[in-house]
């Protein structure tokens, strides 16, 4: 286009004003766009935008370092893995040990120890239950980490954070620990996966071993049982089987006995525990009774009490207590641990023996100490079972001889131990009952009445002599006690000894007739019987019970009513009237009474099992009752309760109640007991005490004002007179001089005169004691001045 031409289309009005237009539209769309780029600048912080910031990263890396760390915190909890195997080394060494005592036959086996062999197995199972549990708990610790790390994987943050190669270079610090932790994550996560799943395989392969041994020892202990009442060996009078008859290596013998045994104390002692702290409680019990005596330089006062087993330094004792008791705890512990046990004890007795028992019957002990102690000794010596044989004959013979003999001697001396003169007659009888089987090859019968006949009579003694020792320590207890209170120091305690036989004469029989059943191999069955007996439950009605726990609600509240009525005594209260002195220890101790008595009920009920709605259901039929008829019996409970805790009325306290005075000698929980001068004992019921008007004498103090009156001749004189009566008044020791006495003088007519003397005494008990001595004082005085008593 030339330049003519343009000019030519320039000239034209209608592209001028196109031109115009197009200038105007262009200059407000480049505002627009201004001003949209300017609005659009404003409000960038509102749009949701998808792109990560680097604290975005830097969280998810975060996550990361957390899980990671959280596996090497995790994995240092796990602090029962390295006992746990040790345990299962042991429990392995253990279970190859029974498993090749168990397969060696029961002729190398006896009842004693099969029984052991259960419980140790018992034991072994719950250790590796146990272990088992724990290891599953931490694999289970250890799986939740490892879902974890695997959820990591699906993030895709962190996905991308390790893919591009941008992020890896702004994060190379992190990246470089990141690594680090890895490797010991690794390294921790294998490690204990490895450890855990080899300790379940051993923890699994012990419980199967453990149960297939326990029903093998089961097995064989009923064999046993079937095959002791038949014939298991030759009779004596047979020929000999050299090779069924080689003796048994000694140092072999030991050494399995001794690691059975060792085994079974580290797998059992909690038991043991209890009873060393008894042992302990019961030494230092008698000690520190002993050592109290003595800094207030009063140990002759024991004298009184005949004590026979106890000393000032009970060593002795402690063992025999100990030693006594130490198979009543491990019921069913190897052979050679009891037989121990029976030896020490009876080298213990006999040294406690030696200057308490008279001459002849020391020796008679002494020939039982041999027939016990010398069969173990020959049986631990690993002798053919031939030889064993006769051993036992000899012996069981002797015993047999022995115990007929002691028994003719002994019988008028044991009349008070009739526990004694019963297990003498077992002693004869299962000594004959051990030759017959011996004769007769019966070999398991004849150990078990051997050995059932002597432990018998030993632990009767020693339990014997426990109850002795038991009762000497709570008469000292008794006397200490009332020395550090000041009480009189004489007591019935022959009272207190016929109170202590029956509950101990109890535990005696009881305790006996287990160890008894223990070594028949009776006990097992005989307890699991009674077990299903008691535990099985009934229903009468709607309600649910089991004889057992019946037979607990009543041991129970036997029990708290036991407590209740002697636990004075431990304080050295024994109920006499001499103590006017103590009536806030005895308000403490009523209230101790009404708390075993409560305390005991509500753990009885408990303790029984029965529902709470039953309960209730009993409380409201109780309530019917109350209204029927019932009314004076929790009148006199409830008035009782506040007699004790409301202490207007406390024992040893004078006072009168309606027509009736004397001294409160009990205060119970349905009646009271008064006990006046004439030496009546007067029980009222709590609510009568209650609902009448009492005067108490000696509610805050014992004193009580005492009055004179009598009458003197005229003339004299009244201010001489009245200072002579009151230096005699006060020079009295039981007069309280706090309070002055004081002298009234009144003209009757004028030959005479009352006179009229007030004073007050310091015990009340004593106050007629004082106003005669007052009185008798008083008259020698005016006679010496020459006064006229009419």
């Amino acid at each position: 286009m030339n330049i003519g031409s343009s000019f030519s289309i320039a000239k034209r009005p209608g592209f001028l004003i196109l031109l115009v237009m197009l200038f105007f539209n262009s200059t407000q769309i480049l505002a627009q766009q201004k001003k949209t780029a300017k609005n659009t600048s404003d409000l960038s912080y509102l749009t949701d935008s998808t792109v990560l910031s680097k604290s975005d990263y830097l969280l998810r890396l975060g996550k990361v370092f957390e899980t990671i760390n959280q596996v090497e915190v995790t994995t240092s909890s796990f602090y029962l893995l390295e006992p746990i195997a040790g345990h299962l080394k042991q429990d392995e060494a253990a279970i190859a040990l029974m498993k090749k005592r168990l397969s060696q036959g029961d002729r190398t086996l006896n009842v004693q120890n099969l029984q052991m062999y259960q419980t140790l197995l018992d034991e072994l199972e719950n250790n590796n239950v146990r272990c088992l549990a724990d290891l599953q708990g931490y694999e289970k610790k250890l799986n939740s980490l490892k879902t974890q790390i695997l959820s990591l994987r699906k993030d895709t943050v962190l996905m991308k954070i390790f893919r591009t190669d941008s992020l890896k270079r702004m994060f190379k610090t992190e990246f470089v620990e990141l690594g680090k932790k890895r490797i010991v994550m690794d390294s921790l996560i294998k490690s204990n996966t490895s450890l855990i799943n080899s300790l379940q395989a051993r923890t699994s392969a012990n419980i199967i071993n453990i149960r297939e041994l326990t029903y093998t020892a089961g097995n064989q202990l009923s064999s046993v049982s079937i095959k002791a009442f038949s014939k298991e060996r030759r009779y004596l009078w047979e020929s000999v089987d050299k090779p069924a008859n080689k003796k048994v290596g000694f140092q072999r013998f030991m050494e399995s006995e001794q690691q059975i045994s060792t085994y079974y104390f580290e797998y059992t002692q909690g038991t043991r525990f209890l009873l060393l702290l008894l042992g302990f409680a019961f030494f230092f019990w008698v000690y520190f009774n002993f050592k109290s005596l003595k800094q207030r330089d009063r140990l002759e006062s024991v004298k009184g009490l005949n004590l026979v087993f106890i000393r000032p330094k009970p060593y002795l004792v402690t063992v025999i207590f100990i030693l006594t008791l130490a198979p009543v705890f491990d019921l069913l512990a190897p052979a050679l641990y009891i037989e121990s046990i029976h030896v020490l004890l009876a080298l213990s007795i006999t040294a406690l023996f030696f200057k308490r028992l008279p001459r002849d019957i020391f020796y008679k002990w002494c020939i039982f100490v041999v027939l016990l102690i010398f069969p173990v000794i020959l049986r631990s010596l690993g002798m053919p079972a031939r030889y064993q044989r006769w051993l036992l004959i000899i012996f069981s013979t002797a015993s047999l001889v022995y115990g007929l003999y002691s028994y003719k001697i002994l019988k008028a001396k044991a009349v008070k131990y009739r526990l004694l003169k019963s297990v003498g007659i077992i002693y004869i009888i299962f000594n004959a009952l051990a030759i017959i089987c011996n004769l007769f090859g019966r070999f398991t019968l004849t150990q078990i009445f051997y050995s059932s006949a002597v432990s018998s009579l030993l632990h009767a003694i020693s339990l014997i002599v426990i109850a002795g020792m038991i009762t000497e320590a709570f008469l000292l207890q008794i006397k200490s006690s009332r020395i550090r209170k000041n009480y009189p120091e004489h007591f019935d305690w022959e009272t207190v000894v016929k109170s202590l036989r029956g509950l101990l004469g109890i535990g005696v029989f009881l305790i006996w007739l287990t160890l008894l059943l223990v070594n028949l191999n009776i006990f097992d069955g005989l307890y699991t019987l009674l077990v299903s007996i008691f535990t099985e439950k009934r229903k009468i009605g709607t309600l649910v019970f089991t004889l057992w726990g019946i037979a607990l609600f009543l041991m129970i509240i036997w029990v708290a009513n036991f407590l209740q009525k002697y636990i004075a005594y431990f304080f050295g209260d024994t109920g006499d009237d001499s103590l006017d002195d103590n009536k806030g220890e005895r308000s403490k101790l009523i209230v101790t009474k009404l708390v075993l008595l409560i305390g005991g009920f509500l753990l009885a009920v408990a303790a029984s099992g029965l529902p709470i709605d039953k309960i209730t259901v009993v409380l409201g039929a109780l309530g019917v009752g109350i209204g029927l008829g019932l009314q004076n019996i929790v009148s006199n409970f409830v008035s009782g309760i506040i007699l004790i805790f409301d202490k207007t009325v406390r024992i040893g306290d004078v006072v009168e109640i309606s027509d009736k005075k004397g001294k409160v000698k009990e205060i119970g929980i349905r009646a009271s007991t008064l006990l006046t001068d004439d030496g009546a004992e007067i029980i009222i019921p709590n609510g009568a005490i209650l609902s009448n008007n009492i005067i108490n004498w000696t509610l805050t103090n014992n004193q009580m004002r005492a009055v004179i009156e009598f009458s003197v001749g005229n003339p004299f004189q009244r201010e001489e007179i009245t200072e002579l009566i009151k230096g005699v008044i006060i020079s009295h020791d039981n007069v309280f001089t706090g309070k002055e006495p004081k002298v009234i003088i009144v003209p009757k007519n004028k030959t005479s005169s009352a006179i009229k003397v007030y004073f007050w005494c310091k015990d009340i008990s004593m106050s007629e004691n004082t106003k005669s001595s007052i009185n008798s004082i008083i008259f020698d005085e005016l006679e010496v001045k020459g006064i006229e008593i009419l």
